[in-house]
C-alpha cells in the first residue's frame, strides 16, 4: 500500500502552482472533479475497448491528476464542503467502472481468458470500496488493504501503457496480478472490520 499522505505531500508542491492557476480564473474544486472523471470516462470508452492503449493511456494520465488538484484547491480555497467529498468519492467510483469495464470489453472483443480476471477486478475494486463506506457508517475506521485505488491504477497504467508499447503480454499479466490482489485487498478489508467490530 502506498503512503498517501507522504506521496500527496511530494506531488502537491507540483500541483499546488496549477490549484492555484485553476482557482484564479474561477474554476471550482467540484467543477475539476467533474471534468477529470469525465475526461478518463470517454478517454477509457473510446481507446480502451479498440486497444488503443498507448494513446489511452497517454489522455487518462493528463486527466488522472485532477484527483489531486480538486484536493489541493479545496485546500487552498478553504473549502470545507461535505458535498465536495461525496462527490469526489462517487465520481472516483464512476472513473473506476469505466477503467475496468472498458478493459473487460476489450478482452471480450477477442473472446480471451483474460475476461475472467478482469471481471473479477472490476468487481473487487466496487467492492473494496463499498467495505470501507459501509464500515466507516458504522464507526469503523480501516485503512488496510494491498491494492487501494492509486495501487489499482498505477498498475493497471502500467498494462496498458506497455501493451500500447507493443508488449502485448503486459495488460495479460497486470489484470491478472490485479485480480489476485483485489481478492486479497476485500479479504483483508473484511477481516479487519471483523477484527474491529
Amino acid at each position: 500500500m502506498l503512503d498517501n499522505a507522504k506521496s500527496r505531500s511530494i506531488v502537491g508542491k507540483a500541483i499546488d502552482p496549477i490549484a492555484k492557476l485553476l482557482l484564479k480564473i474561477g474554476l471550482s474544486p467540484n467543477a475539476v472533479t467533474i471534468l477529470g472523471t469525465a475526461g478518463i470516462s470517454v478517454a477509457v470508452i473510446v481507446f480502451f475497448p479498440k486497444g488503443d492503449f498507448f494513446v489511452g493511456t497517454l489522455v487518462i494520465l493528463l486527466f488522472i491528476f485532477s484527483d489531486l488538484i480538486d484536493g489541493s484547491m479545496a485546500r487552498l480555497a478553504n473549502i470545507k464542503n461535505p458535498i465536495g467529498s461525496f462527490l469526489d468519492s462517487t465520481l472516483d467510483r464512476v472513473a473506476d467502472a469505466a477503467l475496468f469495464g472498458s478493459i473487460v470489453i476489450y478482452f471480450s472483443n477477442f473472446n480471451s481468458i483474460y475476461i475472467y480476471p478482469a471481471i473479477i477486478t472490476a468487481f473487487c475494486a466496487q467492492l473494496i470500496s463499498y467495505i470501507r463506506a459501509k464500515a466507516e457508517s458504522l464507526g469503523i475506521e480501516i485503512n488496510v488493504g494491498i491494492a487501494e485505488r492509486p495501487e489499482r491504477i498505477i498498475l493497471l497504467l502500467i498494462g496498458t501503457g506497455f501493451t500500447g508499447l507493443g508488449l502485448e503480454v503486459a495488460i495479460n499479466i497486470c489484470i491478472s496480478l490485479l485480480a489476485f490482489l483485489t481478492v486479497i485487498t476485500v479479504i483483508q478489508r473484511m477481516h479487519a472490520v471483523h477484527q474491529k467490530s
